[in-house]
């Protein structure tokens, strides 16, 4: 197997940690640990110290997805395991991942079930994105927002410069392995309850949430998403031009702009296209 490394993310988790730092030495005892502590303003660093784990500070938050490329770039292993540390992740099912790697696979994500969305608003957005990135891209995607991975580093490095700083690195990740070729597997996992108060604030990040629905259609294939639009424009165009001939027997301005813009929006998808395809391009 090749030299492994973890990597939590975490803010304020002191709690959380104390208990799941034991459990991942025990579970994987050759493993390099490492903590990104994203601002913390509790005993995250001494809860480090105490378990001789490594533990990488920031002066400030900075979200997080800059934890997890901070965590990608200082991390020594070949092969890397992300997963919350908010206790939610059990140490056990990482070897479960890891065996999906050992089969050749790029990518293993822990997928949860019903049971384990963190409520009902959660699991209905997340099955809507699940459904939604599986019409992207052809492939069953079983959960595209899970945080618990295991990843080939040289792989994962490469699309550091697409992630975002906030919450949305799965989704970014999984749908870049998916447009480079990258085989992903999925491994059903039981999500336990999370230890503390979660970060994410449905009222605040509920825009960041919708967002990420055209971050899977621009990562992936963006014509998938401005083709349909475009068709949308046209037929409405089409529409408007038979109710007002039928009405006052001439063409309206209406339906010239519908048209256009389905021309402008249908142009705009090629060009996003191809700026997709040199962003996947890989620079040797």
């Amino acid at each position: 197997m090749a030299h492994l490394s973890i990597i939590l993310p975490a803010k304020n988790e002191a709690a959380a940690l104390a208990g799941l730092l034991p459990l991942l030495r025990a579970a994987q005892p050759e493993a390099e640990i490492l903590v990104v502590d994203d601002g913390s303003t509790d005993a995250t660093r001494a809860i480090c110290a105490e378990h001789g784990v490594s533990c990488l500070s920031s002066p400030y938050s900075m979200g997080n997805g800059a934890a997890i490329k901070r965590g990608s770039r200082a991390a020594r292993g070949e092969w890397l395991v992300f997963m919350d540390g908010d206790g939610q992740h059990d140490p056990a099912d990482i070897a479960r991942l890891l065996a999906k790697l050992e089969e050749g696979y790029d990518m293993a994500i822990g997928a949860r079930d019903w049971g384990s969305q963190a409520g009902v608003g959660r699991g209905l957005a997340n099955t809507f994105y699940n459904w939604l990135a599986t019409r992207m891209t052809g492939h069953p995607v079983l959960d595209l927002t899970s945080g618990f991975r295991a990843v080939r580093a040289e792989k994962f490095r490469e699309f550091l410069h697409l992630l975002p700083n906030g919450f949305s690195y799965p989704t970014t990740s999984t749908m870049a392995f998916f447009r480079s070729a990258y085989p992903v597997a999925y491994v059903p996992i039981k999500a336990a309850q999370r230890v503390g108060k979660s970060h994410i604030r449905p009222l605040r990040d509920g825009l960041r949430f919708l967002l990420i629905i055209f971050k899977i259609a621009t990562l992936y294939s963006p014509l998938k998403l401005f083709a349909p639009a475009s068709v949308v424009f046209f037929l409405l165009g089409c529409l408007n031009y038979l109710w007002t001939y039928h009405h006052y027997g001439r063409l309206t301005n209406g339906s010239t702009l519908l048209w256009s813009a389905a021309v402008i929006v249908f142009l705009i998808g090629l060009v996003s296209e191809q700026i997709t395809a040199l962003t996947y391009r890989r620079t040797e």
